[in-house]
């Protein structure tokens, strides 16, 4: 009688959360941080962070982020009569050479999981498909995380869908100014920028643009005044002061 041979099956690592979707058994890290998140050594986005180690795999942010979403820019246009016609998540380029006209595609992605952490990627592709991998891709290696706080100047509640003070980003010739707002207040910002903190998880915001008619400039500037929240130092007194808070909030 020949014997059942017995399965082996790899355990996670207590901390860890199996993305959906997300192979972790067979994934194979390359880096020195891909096998410390894969032995369970580092169990958390925080410590990485703040220990400033540069994340040069997207699996990693899959292996901590069990709910991380994704979702594409209007950064481009398609063909229309007069110059018009209808917003497009793919930004077209053709170049004429002696073969012909070679076509690529480009697009932009914004990752985030609605507590915190957002990253931005652009790709480009003569397929729109790898472009798109290659968009979200570099989006969760650009993952930061932000502070958030209470927006409004009379109660100093306990809201932590703002942010706790004004910030202001550049792009090119793209400007915004992020501005906190009370509770209730919404998004009124650019719509194409709303993507960005809603995915962040910011929920109440002013905002002021300028030259904000390219849409890939503006959505960086608004990534770059995002980062900067957590550049500026901030005292005890402040932070108590907006319950400002820095990454997700438990």
């Amino acid at each position: 009688m020949v014997e059942k041979e017995e399965k082996i099956v790899e355990e996670i690592p207590e901390g860890i959360v199996r993305d959906r979707g997300f192979d972790y058994e067979n994934w194979n890290p390359k880096t020195e941080l891909g096998k410390k998140v894969k032995s369970g050594e580092i169990k958390d986005i925080d410590e990485i962070l703040e220990k400033g180690y540069k994340i040069l795999e997207p699996e990693i942010i899959d292996a901590l982020f069990p709910n991380l979403e994704s979702m594409l820019i209007n950064a481009g246009q398609s063909k229309g009569k007069f110059g018009g016609g209808k917003k497009s998540i793919w930004i077209q380029t053709q170049k004429k050479t002696k073969e012909g006209t070679n076509v690529k595609f480009a697009t932009v992605a914004v990752v985030g999981n609605r507590n915190g952490y957002v990253g931005i990627g652009h790709g480009k592709s003569k397929e729109t498909m790898p472009a798109r991998e290659k968009a979200v891709k570099q989006a969760k290696l650009s993952i930061i995380r932000i502070r958030r706080g209470c927006g409004s100047w009379e109660t100093g509640g306990e809201n932590l869908y703002s942010i706790p003070f004004k910030v202001s980003g550049k792009s090119g010739s793209a400007k915004i100014e992020l501005i906190p707002a009370p509770k209730g207040t919404g998004l009124c910002v650019e719509n194409e920028c709303k993507k960005v903190l809603e995915l962040a998880g910011i929920k109440d915001i002013y905002s002021k643009s300028k030259n904000s008619k390219t849409k890939l400039n503006l959505i960086k500037a608004c990534f770059d005044a995002l980062r900067k929240l957590s550049k500026t130092k901030v005292d005890e007194d402040f932070k108590r002061q907006h319950h400002m808070v820095e990454g997700r909030i438990k």
